[in-house]
């Protein structure tokens, strides 16, 4: 079977080349994309205008929608960074409520993970990603014993391991069917360490810079659970009592590690780039709203990039450093 007919291409469809040269790489800063369901589609727009601008990280991590963002953009395919939250393909469809009802989760995972790749509507260069030098990390939480687990390049020999680790990264419960890996079931790595802010996976690799993309804007928190949602945690947790703890918990996690977050800011330790406003929510399936939404994210990230310049290079005007 050719790679075509696997979903693997070797160039992009419009008949350019993939630059995966090392030239301009970033060595002292780490990547860091938060995850938020269809949110992703106004960071798309954020981890375009990188790719687009030529700012290569030598190390990217991220969770849940933030770990494809990981993946596509270490392959840098901007169609594919795109097109990975706003298309609404052909009849497989993405999701809604008519899947939830037959109990494939409100998301169609299969098609949105390994069908999509299958059908080549939206290939994965496998070869672009493994031939990048730079290293990766996503998360997941393993339902029954309550680990963070991080994969890395080492877990994924091929574009089908590769997914399976994304799509474990992403499976919000109820939302989403689990995929076992090993006979060990994941979901979403937002329950584990760090609540949703990955930021902890670039640390342990030892680094002390981060460029972190996010996808709620400033002054946002989360709230604790309210009753009905408590109840639903209960229920859920009556036979996985490690995801009813990491529920119960996960937004006093979350905003201890945004409060972190702004020692670090203030530190001048990491740049944040936040939504300017968030025009859709993390369910939301309406392809126009997300086009709109990509297009609002690609737009900001065009007005900041001075700023992003003066943050990586010292130079707001720079277009490179840290040159391998």
């Amino acid at each position: 079977m050719s790679d075509e007919a696997k979903g693997l291409v070797s160039e992009p469809r419009d008949g350019s080349v993939f630059d995966v040269s090392t030239e301009g790489m970033i060595h002292d800063c780490a990547l860091v994309f938060e995850g938020g369901g269809y949110r992703g589609a106004y960071t798309a727009g954020i981890a375009n205008a990188l790719l687009e601008n030529h700012i290569y990280f030598d190390f990217v991590c991220g969770l849940s929608a933030g770990a494809s963002h990981t993946v596509n953009y270490v392959s840098r395919d901007r169609r594919r960074v795109e097109q990975a939250f706003l298309a609404t393909p052909g009849n497989e469809g993405v999701g809604g409520l008519g899947f939830f009802l037959r109990g494939k989760g409100y998301f169609n995972a299969d098609y949105l993970y390994e069908g999509c790749i299958e059908d080549g509507y939206l290939p994965f260069n496998f070869r672009a990603f493994s031939d990048n030098p730079a290293k990766i990390a996503i998360q997941a939480f393993e339902r029954d014993t309550g680990r963070t687990v991080t994969f890395t390049k080492d877990d994924m020999p091929d574009v089908w391991s590769l997914i399976r680790c994304v799509r474990a990264s992403s499976t919000l419960p109820i939302m989403m069917k689990p995929e076992p890996i090993d006979g060990q079931t994941f979901l979403d790595g937002g329950l584990g360490k760090g609540a949703g802010i990955p930021l902890h996976m670039a640390e342990e690799a030892d680094y002390k810079k981060f460029f972190f993309v996010a996808t709620r804007p400033a002054g946002y928190r989360k709230q604790p659970p309210t009753d009905r949602e408590r109840k639903v945690i209960a229920r859920l947790g009556k036979s996985h009592p490690y995801l009813r703890n990491a529920l119960l918990t996960r937004w006093e996690r979350y905003n201890a590690e945004l409060d972190r977050l702004e020692r670090m800011e203030r530190a001048g330790d990491l740049l944040w780039v936040r939504p300017d406003f968030m025009p859709v929510s993390s369910t939301n399936l309406d392809t126009v709203e997300l086009q709109q939404a990509y297009k609002m994210g690609h737009a900001q990230a065009l007005r900041e990039l001075p700023r992003w310049r003066e943050f990586l290079y010292g130079s707001s005007t720079a277009t490179t450093g840290n040159v391998t």
